[in-house]
């Protein structure tokens, strides 16, 4: 068979075997600790056979906490960086998507003076009619592709890989979405708690000027002594002192929670309301079962999805270690005159020009850099898949610490809730029996102080119940379920100003398929 057909034949089957060979592994999902139940669920206020809520937040049953949970979903600049991250992971995906098509396609065009050197052993010599050949204009107008066949799938795993890190963006998005509003609800206990320790603080500080009232009259009238009066000012001044300790405490909050909103630090007075209390947990709550933290997660599937691109990008460094094949051709108009430039004579049957052929190449003599480059992949590999297992397992104790602060934290303010009750008694028994005189004011101070501590140390116990339910909510992966428009309208407005996005911006890209499930064919028919 003649080598002009013997070729093109080769050609064929190199480009029908493409769609079927890739080198490197296949990624399977990596194995990791599982248990069967929950370690720190044995008490009744948690459900293993519930699946956990989605927006968590609303069982708090307060709508000051809805609404800022909502603001911060829409203005949180954090969450819209992270918006726009999957932005770029998208176009990244398009180049790779790109690079499975012909690489280079270019139109070209030229205008060249040339004038051949005169010491050229080759150059006419003077005197010479043809010398003249040696200096002419050269017209050239045409279109060129090079397009290396994806014989070994390193084009196909650089979209695998690709798709992977667009995944894992969406993951990334996701994980920005628990930890903001596990934030919010944070901070807005922290601030609720601080308000109610204030009002404990200055409803103590009535009483205790009551008290310095009382005890200065009895010196007044010689009924005590001067250490008395000094003691009762003393134990107002202390609890005074609270008062600014908290405020501060009130103001970081609310600057924090300004931050979370996407907004300058203010005291945020309209979206607090006048009304003030620390958010009270339902009696039960579901956790679900150790299983669906894996899927709930979403810095497991990003940990997931990581590896995924890792392993895809062995492929792509292994297939340098193959000859490459390619394809390159041009078409176009060629001419070369010794006058001005003609349009007429570009565009002439004569000045038409194509050239089409295969080519190969193959890097022998790479001295260990390909397949060092491969080590290096695998190891990366190796350590994204290391890095899944240990998120796993920081997932799993992280979940079984929200656990022991939440149901910790309520056994410890039912006992708090009775001292604070007996103290409070204590506190107006001692206050009575000061009055008619049964009692020095030693028994006030210690008395009044004690119902001060107990009744602080209940209000924090109660918001450590909230803060438990949050930090548990949070480690179970809640409330990335229902994903906002990862870029908001504002921001697409300017983008599409400045670029051309197309379609891209218009669709919600945190909307993105499960790669290991939808197959690369939603990108390249055929793959």
């Amino acid at each position: 068979m003649s080598t002009r057909f013997l070729l093109p034949l080769i050609l064929l089957a190199a480009v029908s075997l493409c769609g079927c060979m890739k080198v490197g592994p296949d990624f399977k999902k990596p194995s990791a600790a599982k248990p069967d139940s929950w370690l720190e669920a044995e008490y009744a206020q948690s459900r293993p056979d519930l699946p956990p809520v989605e927006d968590w937040w609303k069982l708090f049953d307060d709508p000051v906490l809805d609404n800022l949970v909502a603001l911060s979903r829409k203005q949180n600049i954090p969450l819209h960086i992270a918006g726009v991250r999957i932005l770029q992971s998208r176009a990244q995906l398009g180049i790779a998507v790109g690079n499975i098509y012909p690489q280079t396609q270019q139109g070209v065009g030229g205008y060249t003076y040339t004038q051949a050197s005169q010491s050229n052993p080759s150059a006419p010599q003077p005197g010479n009619q043809s010398g003249t050949q040696w200096i002419y204009w050269q017209n050239n107008l045409g279109v060129q592709a090079a397009w290396e066949l994806d014989f070994w799938g390193k084009f196909r795993r650089a979209v695998e890989s690709a798709d992977a890190s667009l995944a894992a963006s969406v993951a990334d998005y996701d994980n920005a979405l628990v930890t903001l509003a596990s934030d919010v609800a944070s901070t807005y206990v922290a601030l609720r708690v601080s308000e109610a320790r204030l009002r404990i603080a200055k409803e103590n500080a009535v009483l205790e000027t009551e008290a310095l009232k009382i005890a200065d009259i009895r010196f007044t009238l010689g009924a005590t002594s001067e250490r008395d009066v000094m003691q009762a000012k003393t134990l107002l001044e202390s609890t005074l002192a609270r008062v600014p300790q908290l405020t501060n405490s009130i103001q970081k909050s609310r600057h924090a929670l300004a931050i979370l909103l996407g907004m300058p630090p203010s005291d945020l007075a309209a979206l607090l309301g006048e009304s003030s209390r620390i958010p009270q947990c339902p009696a039960q709550i579901g956790v679900g079962v150790p299983a669906e933290l894996l899927r709930r997660r979403p810095d497991i599937r990003q940990a997931e999805y990581q590896a995924m691109a890792q392993c895809a990008q062995i492929g792509v460094a292994k297939a340098e270690l193959f000859p490459s094949f390619s394809l390159t051709g041009n078409v176009g108009w060629l001419s070369s005159n010794m006058g001005a430039f003609s349009l007429a004579d570009i565009l002439s049957a004569k000045s038409f020009t194509a050239g089409f052929g295969p080519s190969v190449t193959w890097n022998l003599f790479n001295y260990g850099r390909i397949i060092n480059n491969v080590r290096v992949q695998d190891a990366l590999f190796q350590e994204a898949l290391l890095t899944y297992r240990n998120t796993v397992l920081k997932a799993l104790k992280e979940a079984e610490d929200g656990f022991s602060d939440y149901q910790q934290s309520r056994a410890q303010a039912g006992f708090l809730a009775k001292a604070a009750d007996a103290a409070k008694r204590g506190a107006e028994l001692a206050f009575l029996q000061y009055r008619e005189g049964k009692t020095d004011f030693t028994t006030v101070i210690v008395a009044q102080q004690d119902q001060l501590n107990q009744q602080d140390s209940l209000a924090q116990a109660q918001g450590n119940i909230a803060l438990g339910m949050v930090s548990l909510y949070r480690a179970l992966g809640g409330g990335w379920q229902e994903r906002p428009e990862a870029v908001p309208p504002q921001i697409q407005e300017e983008m599409s100003k400045r670029t051309f996005w197309g379609p891209m911006l218009k669709e919600n890209p945190a909307k993105q398929e499960d790669p290991a499930k939808s197959g690369l064919d939603r990108y390249v028919p055929g793959l």
